[in-house]
């Protein structure tokens, strides 16, 4: 399965430069978070497959507006042509608005979803906005990762984790791809394609 991963920037080559031959091979588009509502109606009008999403930590306007046509996989376990994904959206609480989480409300998050993944035999993408714990963050408050996601990593070893919420001009210190354990990580930023 091919799959267009999207965050925190909408991509000028998809949405001001758009053409529909550009979303052929895609099998599946996955937001990352803090994306225009906007943006991901557009690419549901043409793609040809579901277009997923979480929220980032500033979606609070998908509350009013949510984006058209696509699905919501928030705190859910959601199936498609085989493949079980979880999704965990927002960041690291750092000023108390919406979609931000201490550690232990990420880790209740994710101990919630424990049933569905059981009913489902487990899952094989997990698809969040912030990284996870000393994977992929930084070391300011908003930018760390969560414990909760290592944790999901080493108890159902999911093909690929990708999230957003780092941004590559945030410092050399960027990285867009690498393992853990049995998993391939992504970081999502802007656009990235990936075949599992």
């Amino acid at each position: 399965m091919r799959i267009l991963l999207l965050a925190d920037e909408e991509s000028k080559y998809y949405w001001d430069f758009f053409e529909k031959s550009k979303l052929e091979g895609i099998d599946l588009i996955i937001s990352c978070g803090d994306l225009a509502p906007q943006y991901l109606s557009f690419l549901a009008t043409f793609a040809k497959v579901p277009v997923l999403y979480i929220h980032g930590n500033h979606d609070y306007c998908y509350t009013d507006t949510p984006p058209d046509g696509c699905i919501c996989i928030d705190d859910d376990v959601f199936e498609y042509e085989g493949y079980r994904i979880m999704g965990l959206g927002g960041c690291m609480s750092y000023n108390y608005g919406p979609n931000q989480y201490t550690q232990e409300e990420m880790k209740k998050r994710a101990k919630k979803l424990r049933r569905k993944i059981k009913k489902k035999g487990g899952i094989d993408i997990l698809i969040t906005h912030s990284p996870a714990y000393k994977l992929h963050d930084s070391e300011d408050l908003p930018h760390t990762g969560f414990e909760a996601f290592l944790e999901i990593m080493d108890k159902y070893k999911p093909k690929l984790f990708a999230h957003g919420h780092v941004h590559i001009n945030y410092g050399r210190d960027f990285k867009r791809e690498s393992m853990y354990k049995e998993t391939k990580v992504i970081n999502a930023f802007e656009k990235f394609i990936v075949d599992i």
